[in-house]
């Protein structure tokens, strides 16, 4: 799941670090995650309303245009998406981690490429903002932009066509003792899918 890929790339050198526990993650995915017919029903939906006209939603259950939709996939007996699960399920798994606790929430947003996260973590073992810093700008296939005061932080389309993921936004966690804030973001088409396929390619021709 490309969500999941962005999600975990962060995760990963924090788990290695102190352990995870409890992750919460919201997603702002961009509509080329739904295919063709997504990435069109934004180009059409942004010319209706430029010119006036009114917006019909075909693709999405609601306009997506100048607009958020909290529910990707569909609604699973527990009031979570299936989207929302997968990122639950395919995070303990790659992270070999079962009993982690996540609490997601999925977000269809008007960008063409590109999701973003928005991540709170919290481990056993604390790790400061410093020291998330320093992991995250060792991790393969991760970049840190993390200069607030420069107005440097990871966008969707500053990383479009970009096969690492950028994190920035790190700060330590007001309302927990041992938790991380930050915010990843990742061209879904690149890392989650293409990339990916190649990296897998590679690993398995040198094994």
């Amino acid at each position: 799941n490309c969500t999941t890929i962005v999600t975990v790339m962060p995760l990963k050198p924090l788990h290695d670090a102190g352990r995870l526990t409890r992750v919460i993650a919201t997603s702002f995915q961009a509509v080329s995650g739904a295919g063709v017919n997504g990435l069109a029903e934004l180009r059409e939906q942004t010319l209706a309303w430029a010119r006036g006209e009114t917006i019909v939603p075909r693709h999405f259950p609601h306009p997506i245009a100048f607009n958020l939709i909290p529910a990707i996939d569909g609604f699973e007996p527990n009031g979570y998406t299936g989207e929302e699960m997968k990122l639950v399920n395919e995070t303990r798994k790659i992270l070999e981690a079962p009993e982690l606790l996540i609490a997601p929430t999925t977000v269809r947003v008007p960008v063409f490429t590109s999701h973003s996260i928005a991540v709170t973590a919290e481990t056993a073992v604390k790790i400061t903002a410093a020291r998330a810093r320093d992991l995250f700008e060792r991790f393969p296939g991760l970049k840190l932009w993390d200069d607030p005061a420069q107005h440097r932080y990871p966008m969707p389309i500053a990383v479009e066509g970009q096969d690492d993921c950028f994190v920035g936004r790190i700060r330590e966690d007001l309302s927990s003792a041992n938790g991380l804030s930050f915010w990843v973001v990742g061209d879904q088409l690149r890392k989650g899918a293409a990339t990916n396929a190649v990296q897998i390619a590679e690993l398995l021709a040198r094994s």
